[in-house]
């Protein structure tokens, strides 16, 4: 077997076993439960393309809406150190706690746990020839980075987002009408 191949499963096996070890922190639940809704599913909050490209800066939009990712170390919300709540920039659903937040070093800001599980949709990734667990706001399906199972404790996860799918208001501070509006 050739090195490609081999490294190839030895990814697809991690992929498998970080699944399998996700679903144990998360909790007792199925693979199906753990992957969630299918992309085309029914979300709370659906726009159509063109009222996304209205709604969102093109940034926001191509990390959003077309699951890429910005440059390491370019995210403004890497250094944020104040206490506050990250929203998703898609829909203002509340996501993460700035007291769950840490530096990985990977230059995209990283967070150990979610606010509330529900806010998040699971989904094995197998783009660019490996197995990675996509993270996805639950209410409209818009794409906010990938889990890893190198995190603190106690969870072990490093949730690793992407600053332009994030919207940062800092405890005290007025959100803007997107967070201000957002209905689960």
């Amino acid at each position: 077997m050739n090195q490609t191949a081999t490294t190839r499963r030895r990814f697809i096996k991690l992929g498998a076993w970080m699944i399998s070890g996700m679903a144990l922190i998360i909790g007792t639940r199925s693979m199906a439960d753990l992957i969630g809704e299918d992309k085309k599913g029914n979300f709370p909050v659906s726009k159509t393309d063109t009222e996304w490209k209205e709604t969102l800066n093109p940034e926001a939009y191509n990390v959003l809406r077309k699951e890429e990712t910005e440059r390491a170390f370019t995210s403004p919300l890497n250094d944020e150190h104040r206490k506050g709540t990250f929203y998703s920039a898609a829909t203002g659903q509340p996501l993460f706690r700035s007291e769950d937040k840490f530096d990985s070093g990977t230059g995209w800001p990283s967070f150990s746990k979610p606010i509330e599980q529900k806010a998040l949709v699971l989904r094995l990734d197998t783009t660019l020839g490996m197995e990675r667990v996509e993270v996805e706001d639950s209410s409209s399906g818009s794409h906010l980075g990938h889990v890893f199972d190198d995190g603190p404790a106690p969870t072990g996860l490093r949730y690793c987002m992407n600053s332009a799918s994030l919207l940062f208001v800092a405890d005290g501070e007025a959100p803007p009408p997107l967070v201000k509006n957002y209905r689960p």
